[in-house]
């Protein structure tokens, strides 16, 4: 005779409702274009020389990519010019940012949660996922934090079975 109970699952039948940042991360290419290389002597930006690069270059090589548009070397750069690269670029890019990888990766993160539905997470126990597999930055749990902090119940952080308690509404 048997006399064990059934296995049962909490987890799966708690009302913790999970939320995976991999779900948000775009998973095309990230490239900087650093406007170094048309730099005169590394130090200024020649207009007449730089208009004949931005005419004669094939932007079609960023297709799909996202960009981030910036200067590694301390020269004049007057903004015109990251502008111009942006409206050559944008019609092959996914995404046209200026700054490093770091901006890219924040302006993407930033265009994928405007895609959340906050109100699904009304008055919910909400889990932030904690372990990834792809490099999920700060700064998305930060700015996913501060639009749910005023709707949910309550915020952790990890996984469902082991959780670190971020936040409570107060009874």
């Amino acid at each position: 005779m048997n006399n064990e109970l059934p296995i049962i699952n909490k987890v799966a039948n708690s009302s913790l409702v999970t939320l995976d940042l991999e779900e948000y991360y775009h998973h095309g290419e990230r490239v900087v274009y650093d406007i170094k290389d048309n730099l005169f002597q590394g130090l200024v930006l020649k207009e007449k020389d730089f208009r004949l690069f931005v005419k004669g270059h094939d932007w079609s090589v960023y297709k799909n990519k996202n960009v981030a548009l910036y200067c590694s070397e301390d020269a004049i750069v007057p903004t015109w010019a990251y502008m111009l690269l942006a409206i050559k670029i944008n019609p092959f890019a996914n995404k046209v940012v200026f700054g490093n990888l770091e901006a890219l990766e924040q302006a993407l993160f930033q265009q994928a949660f405007t895609k959340i539905n906050l109100e699904n997470y009304r008055d919910k126990k909400v889990v932030i996922k904690g372990c990834s597999n792809l490099p999920i930055p700060e700064f998305a749990y930060v700015e996913l934090v501060s639009m749910l902090h005023p709707l949910v119940s309550s915020l952790m952080y990890g996984e469902a079975c082991s959780t670190v308690p971020l936040y409570k509404v107060q009874k």
